[in-house]
């Protein structure tokens, strides 16, 4: 079969995918239709692996129990990183709504496992953190085919990865890399909220390029 051919147009809404791609944290509490989140999961798992090991493991969690423990972890772990903040920041840093664990209609935790032996440990003697750098690379697949169908996705990075695992009841050698929120995005725009509210500014791309 030969490769397709992905012309100018198709490059430019792919361009156009790359910028619209946001960190949602404001979602509307509409469901998603019935079996998209296990499509955007399929989608993902067409990701490039470290030896084509497939390290991510995904688990989507429904029960009101394991939602409510998560969000009481979040809840006490932002409370520790707002007073960690320098003064001047803090009131930005409280100002921000750094999840949307209480709108968003699905929840997704991803893991990465490191004792798997598919791939027969390919491309991992020198580093072995490419399994997670792998896993990463499925979040983001899974992040851009979201956002391609209008889905909003939010990383929740402020938990702690133990309680985590001990909440969705995962094997311990399993690694935590982020919990994710999907659903519609309440508002949509080109620029990261961090931004717009004054927290960071995006650097250009000359600007983290070394040349030798």
């Amino acid at each position: 079969m030969p490769a397709p051919i992905f012309g100018p147009e198709f490059q430019s809404a792919l361009l156009d995918l790359f910028v619209w791609r946001r960190d949602v944290r404001r979602f509307r509490r509409e469901a998603l239709p019935e079996g998209t989140l296990d499509r955007l999961i399929k989608t993902a798992c067409l990701s490039p692996s470290v030896g084509l090991s497939q390290p991510w493991r995904f688990v989507t969690v429904d029960s009101v129990e394991r939602r409510q423990a998560i969000r009481a972890n979040f809840e006490a772990c932002n409370t520790a990183a707002l007073a960690e903040q320098p003064n001047d920041r803090q009131h930005r840093y409280a100002r921000l709504k750094l999840a949307g664990l209480e709108d968003a209609p699905c929840h997704l935790a991803v893991f990465a496992d490191r004792d798997t032996q598919q791939g027969h440990g390919l491309g991992r003697q020198t580093m072995p953190e490419m399994v997670e750098y792998s896993a990463v690379i499925a979040i983001h697949t899974l992040w851009l085919a979201a956002r391609a169908e209008g889905i909003g996705l939010g990383w929740v990075s402020i938990l702690e990865p133990q309680q985590v695992r001990a909440i969705l009841d995962v094997p311990a050698s399993w690694i935590f890399l982020g919990y994710l929120c999907l659903g519609y995005p309440d508002a949509e725009d080109t620029n990261p909220e961090l931004e717009r509210e004054g927290w960071e500014t995006r650097r250009s791309a000359s600007s983290v390029v070394v040349r030798r």
